[in-house]
């Protein structure tokens, strides 16, 4: 990784917490560090269960426990079994959470506005725009790729959002069972993977590849939540993809796609993907493509 990129994010770093207050103990002088305060934000006017409060926060259940209880001692917060499922944790603010989680917001808003202030309107909206490519960027660093069992329940979810959104967005509608299969255990190793994205814990995306012996395998089941979009995690799915399949021995990628799915096909054309003839009688294909791959070199060296 380059040097220089590193400090300048470090340098970055320093300066966002020591201008939002990160750094004091007592944050917008109400008694408590940020942790507190970010928690009681994120609990909201609903509650939050526990686990996704951890999630949301990417923290460890000890360092949790220990900002929940911290507002339980204040009498910010109660934690308690959810109504629904007595298994599941969670937190909801008291009166007193709901009233200073408000006295919070209103300091939050003031310390906002004494950021822009002394900025004039052009460079308001530049410091906005920034700020808001900055998290975008941000998001997409927090986005983590895994191989994962297709019967998991993080990839069911994206499987099903995949067939719905084409089901939706295809002139006649679409029917997995009219599709060249790629089932289960098509998708589990040797025969194949499934890669899920996720955020926050959440499950944001999947592609998948079908592998054959003859060195050459499919893409499948691309997909990213509407959510997430504008993030290039299509890109990194398919990078990802394509870096396994090549550590897999594969040569020649091949995918299909519909015309609907616009986006899908941008991608794989700038991707280094060529247009070519038919190569399966995939009943809902406009569009079919390859890629050559070069031979992983981790490989070459063994």
């Amino acid at each position: 990784m380059d040097v220089a990129l590193i400090e300048q994010v470090r340098r970055f770093n320093r300066t966002v917490t020591q201008r939002i207050g990160a750094l004091d103990d007592a944050y917008l002088s109400r008694g408590r560090p940020l942790g507190q305060a970010r928690v009681l934000w994120e609990i909201g006017p609903e509650g939050r269960e526990v686990r996704a409060l951890r999630s949301r926060l990417d923290l460890d259940s000890g360092h949790l426990s220990r900002l929940l209880g911290a507002l339980r001692a204040d009498g910010l917060v109660v934690v308690e079994p959810d109504r629904a499922d007595g298994r599941v944790r969670r937190a909801r603010l008291t009166p007193a959470g709901r009233a200073e989680r408000a006295e919070l917001d209103r300091l939050s808003d003031e310390l906002a506005a004494s950021i822009l202030r002394p900025l004039n309107g052009r460079q308001r909206a530049r410091l906005v725009s920034a700020m808001a490519e900055v998290e975008r960027l941000l998001l997409a660093s927090m986005v983590d790729v895994a191989v994962t069992d297709p019967r998991h329940p993080h990839a069911r979810h994206c499987l099903r959002s995949y067939f719905a959104e084409l089901a939706r967005r295809f002139d006649h509608g679409f029917d997995p069972a009219r599709s060249i299969s790629a089932d289960d255990e098509e998708l589990t190793p040797p025969a194949g993977l499934l890669l899920v994205a996720t955020l926050h814990g959440d499950p944001v995306g999947c592609g998948a590849l079908k592998l054959h012996p003859d060195g050459h395998a499919e893409v499948k089941r691309m997909w990213t939540a509407p959510a997430v979009r504008g993030l290039g995690l299509g890109r990194r799915l398919l990078a990802e993809l394509e870096s396994r399949a090549a550590a897999h021995g594969v040569h020649t990628l091949r995918l299909e796609t519909n015309r609907a799915l616009v986006e899908a096909v941008g991608l794989y054309r700038a991707a280094g993907y060529r247009e070519v003839a038919a190569f399966n009688d995939e009943p809902y294909a406009d569009h079919w493509f390859d890629k050559s791959l070069a031979p992983d070199s981790s490989r070459r060296s063994e």
